[in-house]
């Protein structure tokens, strides 16, 4: 399918498409009218999620290598990872085995608890009165502007994640885009999404003329993969316990490191494993944009010739801090503390999702029927629906969830859609209530099932 440009690359692999030309990307001295911006969001903390800070890294290094100013460029990001007690370098980020440092020159516009649903809302809307602390930089832009959006997390159906709870619903995100549009002040958006069921954030929901092109890691229902993780080819360095990057980012980012090569064979691994596919939602017809609109492109790989890369191997995301977990036990020494500590937080990982996953089916069959309560826990919808019309009643169920059973934990995301279909079978409150009293007679007494940092919802 002829004409193809870089923002459908990785659509091209997922779906098995051939035929992309070779020009993809326009010359530097193309101008371009108005301003590049770019808001970039790793909605997660934690060492064991060290990749998701590391894709926002790498992707600010490109976006200052193109040419977008510090004063253009808005980071999110926990930053807990570079000084970490854990991280091997400290001071250092790398995306890839073999990888420079990233974080260097990273500036943080919002970090820590700054890292919330109000504060990224308040970015995309300009709205400064609505910050709280920060740099307070907004994405003041005007009508001929350029916005590109890249968000790295974990998601479940119509979620994504913030390490500072509540987490992001779609309906929150799909009504700040169409605010963003009524106010006219830009001339085209393009939002990269890297999180399992990142497509569930738009599907239904964002109208096709709003000049915002939207591409997903993974549609509903299905997850999206972590790479260079340990066990993998290549391998890590040796004193690394974590997965360095996400595959749909390291994807798009290292052929941008270089000139946006197609990337078929790289990502081919992920569709054989799991069945992902990338997806695009919004106005496609910006995807026949060049990438330089939005991101720029380094000088240095004008005249660069490249060949093909290997294939990446890939990890769901959801079982990527079970690696560092198991990692941690069996690099420690027998019969030491350190031992003893990494085969509790091991034992309590699993525990926990455990819990999580025996108490959702067990409120499905008191809901249902013993026959019918996975069944109707897993339907999906007709394709071109939201996962959910009432968006206040799926809040109103994982609340009641958690109230009665205790923290979702990232983990837990992967039940949003069960929750979801709870409301379109028409279940109420007092129905969740009972039901979740029952299939839970108590919080469980570990970190993750603890709800001191707050509801998802």
């Amino acid at each position: 399918m002829a004409g193809f440009s870089i923002l459908l690359f990785i659509a091209t692999v997922v779906t098995v498409v051939s035929g992309i030309r070779d020009d993809f990307l326009r010359l530097p001295s193309e101008n371009v009218e108005g301003t590049r911006w770019a808001v970039l969001v790793a909605g997660s903390k934690d060492y064991y999620n060290y990749r998701h800070q590391a894709d926002v890294c790498h992707a600010y290094q490109i976006l200052r290598k193109g040419g977008l100013k510090d004063e253009n460029i808005i980071v999110f990001m926990y930053d807990d990872i570079a000084y970490n007690e854990s991280n091997p370098h400290p001071g250092v980020i790398i995306n890839n085995p073999h990888g420079r440092d990233v974080y260097k020159g990273v500036p943080k516009d919002y970090v820590g608890e700054e890292i919330n649903v109000e504060n990224f809302l308040a970015v995309l809307l300009a709205n400064k009165s609505a910050l709280t602390g920060g740099s307070g930089k907004v994405l003041d832009t005007g009508p001929n502007d350029h916005i590109f959006i890249y968000y790295t997390d974990h998601g479940g159906a119509g979620v994504l994640g913030m390490p500072s709870k509540p987490y992001l619903f779609a309906s929150e995100l799909n009504d700040a885009l169409k605010k963003k549009h009524a106010s006219g002040t830009y001339k085209s958006i393009v939002f990269y999404v890297d999180a399992c069921e990142a497509g569930s954030m738009f599907r239904g929901l964002l109208p096709e003329d709003y000049n915002i092109y939207v591409m997903a890691a993974s549609d509903v229902g299905e997850g999206s993969w972590s790479t260079y993780c340990p066990f993998q080819d290549p391998s890590l360095p040796p004193e690394y316990d974590v997965c360095l990057g996400d595959l749909y980012s390291i994807a798009w980012m290292e052929d941008c490191d270089v000139q946006c090569e197609v990337v078929r064979e790289r990502t081919i691994q992920a569709l054989l494993l799991g069945g992902t596919h990338v997806v695009e939602f919004g106005d496609i017809g910006l995807s026949n944009h060049s990438l330089f609109e939005y991101m720029g492109t380094d000088p240095a790989n004008d005249n660069r010739t490249f060949v093909g890369k290997k294939s990446l191997l890939p990890l769901s995301q959801r079982d990527a801090d079970l690696i560092h977990f198991w990692e941690k036990f069996r690099r420690a020494t027998k019969g030491s503390p350190r031992k003893a500590e990494a085969e509790k937080q091991l034992r309590e990982v699993m525990s926990h999702r455990m819990h999580i996953d025996s108490s959702v089916k067990h409120i499905g069959k008191l809901l249902f029927g013993v026959e019918k309560g996975q069944k109707m826990l897993n339907s999906v919808r007709p394709a071109g629906l939201p996962i959910v019309d009432d968006w206040d009643c799926l809040k109103t169920m994982v609340r009641t969830f958690e109230t009665h059973c205790g923290s979702l934990s990232q983990y837990g995301m992967k039940h949003m859609r069960s929750f979801a279909n709870l409301c379109n079978a028409g279940i109420q409150k007092e129905q969740m209530v009972e039901a979740s009293s029952q299939a839970c007679v108590s919080i469980p007494d570990n970190p993750w099932s603890s709800l001191h940092n707050g509801f998802s919802a």
